[in-house]
């Protein structure tokens, strides 16, 4: 195997695939764009959903990248060898083009050619039958056929090797996954049979049905492949160490938090249990934690009460309660300084990092001082509870409250109890939190119940009114005017742009109407696919970041013979004519941070049945 840095084995993936016949796509937000169904990018294919649903991609059938990911699912398995809360997919996509037999030829080969794993530390699993799919004997003989032994191929259950839908509805299909071997002495078996002794680093989903309302499965007529490999797992793996955050770039951000706890020890195996006495977990923790609240903010979250601002707040004040745990000071200045060496390891390969570089450090610095306060502010509500108290125990539903309003973790609640001769009623604690849990579940599953970017003909509507509404405030208010986020519902659009002023009720109704007008005119729609400079020259609006490369898809709303309403860059889809939109209506007009206003609107009417515009 090759000892290959992180930031080789991610250009070493690229030039592979590229050399494959694959255009490099750039990667997306972790703010997924027009998709109310998540709330961070979680994985390499979701930008790419339209595409895997029929949109035709501007670069072609074959497309690769590197895509940053937020999963927090497994937050309390941070810590571990290899769980991250932020980390860098590698994939490659065909879509309509190669299936089984490519997809897992180009995997294997990537693996023993290019990366030189010995074929004896290799294991894979494929799909075991069910009443819904038969069992995927052709991966199985693919595999065997390029030379990994029939013990060392594994068949699991849908749970285990099945992707998909991603929500009540649509595509999904078996995958298979690749391994390597972690445990003690010579590999033997399969993750169907030890799997404790193997570590996924690869995934090949072969996305061949579409799941119907009624549970019943259908033949996709566009078979795709979706793949995705984790970056730091693979680096640990060729760079001989036994955890993510020893890999080269995760190793200064660890040793930066030994230096700052002060800690002159040293870790030995299965002290990650010992967290008391030796506390490796918090400062894994803190490295993980901070290296993904650094992306965040770089990708334009801000610390809040709700959606993603929320779990950048919850990641914040993990870490420093972490850092408190190994007597780190944390006053001001802690985050800020984890937060200069995350953006020192990756502006390399993200230099969105060193163009935000001062704004992270602010908010951060912002952002822990304020908790600071709220720690005291628990810390005057912590005495006054026990001062009142009748008896010696803390009940779960004040500890819970310590927890969920000031940040308290019960740990420090048992603490400070410890400290006062008291005890936390823990069962009590639990159930509070379990019941929260609950409901925040139920919430989530409510508000994300429609699947990956729901291309309903509402949603698509309502996409398309985005367009028209980002014309008009520029007719409005002047062309200073420029998106700065988007987010769709089955309902509602949601719209935020940047403006340093509160819109007047007479803006708001001029705006309505000039987005009326369009859609009462009927405009035809269409795209035609272009070049980034292409589109500039042409007059196109949008966002020209680093998510765009090649060529793009414009959208035009209008033609040469009643003017040209609108024309930006987007990747779809939209209705064919704006008489296919119904009424539009602004619903509110707010502030959403300083300098950027935010428009909820609808559209009311409209047919039922829409067709999607098309290449122009």
């Amino acid at each position: 195997m090759r000892p290959l840095s992180t930031d080789d084995l991610r250009q070493r993936y690229l030039d592979f695939f590229r050399k494959n016949g694959h255009a490099v796509v750039p990667g997306a937000s972790l703010i997924p764009e027009n998709d109310p169904t998540v709330l961070f990018t979680t994985a390499g294919m979701h930008p790419l959903v339209p595409y895997l649903l029929g949109e035709p991609h501007p670069a072609g059938k074959r497309l690769t990248n590197v895509q940053r990911c937020i999963r927090t699912q497994d937050i309390d398995e941070v810590g571990d060898a290899s769980h991250l809360t932020m980390f860098e997919m590698l994939g490659n996509w065909s879509l309509g083009d190669y299936f089984k037999e490519g997809a897992i030829t180009l995997s294997f080969r990537f693996l023993t050619e290019e990366l030189q794993i010995p074929v004896d530390m290799l294991a894979v699993t494929c799909f075991a039958e069910d009443s819904d799919a038969p069992r995927d004997e052709e991966s199985f003989a693919i595999w065997k056929s390029l030379g990994i032994p029939e013990e060392r191929i594994g068949f699991l259950p849908k749970e285990k090797n099945w992707w998909g839908p991603a929500g009540l509805t649509g595509p999904c299909g078996p995958d298979t996954e690749m391994f390597f071997w972690v445990g003690e002495g010579a590999p033997h078996g399969n993750p169907a049979q030890n799997e404790e002794d193997w570590m996924e680093i690869w995934n090949d989903v072969f996305m061949q049905y579409d799941k119907n309302a009624d549970g019943t499965f259908t033949p996709l007529t566009q078979q795709n492949v979706d793949t995705g490999m984790g970056l730091e797992r693979v680096a640990a793996v060729l760079q001989g160490v036994d955890n993510v955050y020893e890999t080269d770039r995760m190793k200064p951000l660890l040793d930066l938090v030994k230096q700052l706890a002060d800690f002159k020890g040293q870790f030995v195996a299965g002290e990650e249990e010992q967290t008391t006495i030796h506390p490796l977990k918090d400062m894994r923790i803190i490295v993980d934690h901070m290296k993904a609240t650094t992306f965040m903010i770089a990708d334009g979250v801000e610390p809040s009460n709700v959606d993603q601002g929320y779990v950048l707040r919850r990641l914040i004040r993990r870490a420093i309660r972490a850092a408190r745990k190994l007597h780190i000071a944390h006053d001001g200045t802690f985050a800020s300084t984890m937060a200069s060496e995350v953006i020192k390891q990756y502006a390399r390969a993200y230099p969105l990092l060193q163009s935000r570089a001062s704004d992270i450090r602010t908010l951060l610095e912002r952002e822990e001082r304020q908790f600071g306060k709220t720690i005291a502010e628990g810390m005057l509500h912590f005495n006054r509870v026990t001062e009142k108290l009748q008896q010696t125990v803390i009940d779960g539903q004040t500890a819970f409250h310590l927890y969920d309003t000031y940040g308290f973790p019960i740990e420090l609640t048992k603490e400070l109890a410890q400290e006062k001769g008291l005890t936390v009623d823990e069962t009590g604690f639990r159930k509070a939190f379990e019941e929260h849990q609950a409901k925040s579940r139920a919430g989530a599953e409510q508000k994300f119940k429609g699947g990956l970017q729901d291309h309903s003909a509402e949603t698509t509507k309502l996409h398309t009114a985005t367009h028209l509404l980002n014309a008009a405030l520029r007719t409005v208010l002047g062309d200073h005017v420029s998106q700065k986020g988007s987010n769709i519902t089955a309902e509602r659009l949601r719209f935020d742009f940047n403006h340093p002023d509160k819109m007047t009720p007479e803006q708001i109704v001029e705006v309505e109407k000039i987005v009326n007008d369009a859609i009462r005119a009927d405009l035809p729609i269409a795209y035609h696919i272009t070049t980034v400079e292409g589109a500039k020259a042409e007059g196109a609006i949008g966002v020209f970041d680093d998510r765009y490369a090649g060529e793009v898809k414009v959208y035009v709303v209008g033609d040469e013979a009643r003017g040209i309403f609108s024309k930006e860059i987007c990747g779809g889809p939209h209705v064919s004519r704006t008489g296919m939109l119904g009424e539009f209506k602004i619903r509110k007009e707010e502030s959403s941070s300083a300098g950027v206003r935010r428009i909820k609107a609808i559209v009311q009417g409209g047919p039922a049945e829409i067709e999607t515009a098309g290449d122009a």
